[in-house]
């Protein structure tokens, strides 16, 4: 049975025993509602209560009328065995993807009042398997930041510690996770978005393969490099949710025909790890030693070789590279992308404006934050006669280089494993006047946007009382291995189950 507790909802056993750590996982809640030990109303209720007491900013709004109503026809399935895996649990989207029942503002002022006429690809995907979405998270303003201080209602606060960030731009989605609120969020990751927030946040995110989740919907910041994925808390959770995201869609012109049928195995039978040796590649070289937390790290490693798994140097020579050719080609598509917004047809409108100029600058100037302008500006300079074949030509080139490296790698390997970050999470404010500083947060999560394979990021301790995370990337569609390394890291470690204090929906701890 279940009962209302003091900080949430608390889900008892058959024998009246509080379920632990090790058994919420979106496995137990789906057998919990199945047996009828909770209803999907009563979780909704708590996760909306949780929510609206959220003090870490991680919501920009709550659907709570459509969450009930989603929550009453869940139970209803439920009752009648028709649901799938996921009916009935309580999710939250990221405030990018487009929703007909509330707001998308992309964490912008330009997009503030803004009400899509259509449900994106991956909404409806969700809302099909009987999902239950509470609201939306909050961003880094056009999903570009890695800290989710740029969003135009406030700063997201981190689920340890108050002061400190909580990554980004998907960190209002990371956050809700490790507070409890929801077991899943969906975000999105062009150079590490979903990535580097699990990391800082204690969570696990995973960045598919690019097209293999439909983009359409989805509010475009760069388009050869913009994945949907989901953040959860474990690699179980995540491999059962991505089954249900994926697919190919003709509304996205990036959207890819996968040749396996894995995710459909997925959705229909579930996820098994299968506990295989796989051989890891470490990257030679200097650049592991940048990193803050290597006792963290080393651990991890030591954990997994001791699973079974062996690991050998591997060379990739334009890792470095990474970051300035991820910014000039980001920014060059953002500056592309976001020329729409100009007070015309949607989006902020200044005031009696004087004449078709003055609308445009002061639409504009007002409605996106400084870090879109740094972006867009910087985009645009890029790509402007006399400077394309210097910046953004060459960092094409380079990209290629880059993927050429990761394509010979694995020709030895089958996955690779890297910090997802340099550092734990930073304290709010302390990077405001320095963004180079700020966008070398991303050392280790681009390279796997810029060459568009899957990457993992998983728990792997903590470091100065903060969490920090490590990163499994694969080839182009190896979702499945790099789960099934994570799965069985987490089968013999806790730290994807450790959670700050917090008014939890389920009192699991």
């Amino acid at each position: 049975t279940g009962r209302a507790g003091d900080k949430g909802w608390i889900l008892y056993s058959a024998q009246g025993n509080r379920m632990t750590q090790a058994q919420y996982t979106i496995k137990a809640l789906t057998e919990a509602l199945s047996k009828g030990k909770v209803s999907s109303v009563e979780l909704t209720k708590e996760a909306l209560k949780a929510a609206r007491d959220d003090s870490n900013n991680c919501f920009i709004s709550l659907s709570e009328e459509h969450a009930l109503r989603q929550a009453q026809d869940a139970d209803l399935q439920i009752k009648q065995k028709a649901g799938s895996f996921l009916t009935g649990i309580p999710m939250a989207h990221k405030d990018i993807f487009c929703t007909k029942h509330s707001t998308t503002t992309c964490g912008s002022k330009m997009l503030e009042n803004f009400a899509a006429p259509y449900d994106a690809t991956v909404v409806k995907k969700l809302d099909d398997a009987g999902m239950v979405c509470i609201g939306k998270t909050n961003m880094d303003e056009f999903a570009m930041g890695s800290s989710n201080e740029s969003s135009f209602f406030g700063a997201v606060h981190h689920p340890w510690d108050f002061d400190y960030v909580p990554g980004g731009s998907s960190g209002g989605s990371a956050v809700a996770v490790a507070k409890g609120y929801v077991p899943f969020a969906t975000g999105t990751d062009t150079g590490g978005s979903i990535r580097q927030p699990s990391a800082f946040c204690g969570v696990t995110g995973l960045k598919p393969t690019y097209g293999s989740i439909s983009r359409f919907g989805m509010i475009a910041f760069a388009s050869s490099l913009d994945q949907a994925g989901p953040i959860g808390v474990s690699a179980l959770d995540v491999a059962h949710l991505f089954a249900f995201m994926a697919g190919f869609d003709k509304r996205d012109s990036t959207s890819a025909k996968r040749q396996d049928n894995w995710a459909d195995s997925v959705k229909s039978e579930g996820f098994t790890a299968q506990l295989t040796p796989k051989k890891i590649g470490l990257p030679s070289g200097p650049i592991l030693n940048m990193i803050s937390y290597q006792k963290e790290f080393e651990t991890a490693r030591r954990q997994i070789e001791s699973a079974g798994h062996s690991f050998i140097e591997v060379d990739l020579p334009n890792l470095e590279h990474s970051v300035p050719v991820y910014y000039v080609l980001a920014s060059a598509e953002a500056s592309t992308n976001l020329a729409r917004y100009d007070g015309v047809r949607f989006g902020h409108r200044c005031s009696e404006p004087k004449s078709l100029e003055d609308l445009y600058k002061r639409s504009r100037g007002e409605g996106f934050g400084e870090e879109v302008k740094r972006r867009i500006l910087t985009g645009t300079y890029t790509l402007s006669v006399g400077y394309f074949d210097d910046y953004y030509v060459k960092a094409q080139k380079i990209r290629r280089k880059i993927f050429d490296d990761f394509a010979a790698t694995f020709s030895k390997v089958d996955a690779i494993m890297l910090p997802t970050t340099p550092d734990t999470a930073f304290k709010l404010g302390s990077l405001d006047d320095d963004p180079v500083s700020m966008y070398q947060q991303d050392l280790f999560t681009v390279p796997a946007s810029l060459a568009g394979i899957p990457a993992l990021s998983i728990p792997c301790g903590f470091h100065n009382d903060l969490p920090v995370g490590l990163q499994l990337i694969g080839p182009a569609n190896s979702e499945k291995t790099i789960l099934e390394i994570a799965c069985e890291y987490q089968k013999n470690t806790s730290w994807h189950l450790t959670r700050p204090n917090s008014n939890s929906v389920l009192e699991r701890f």
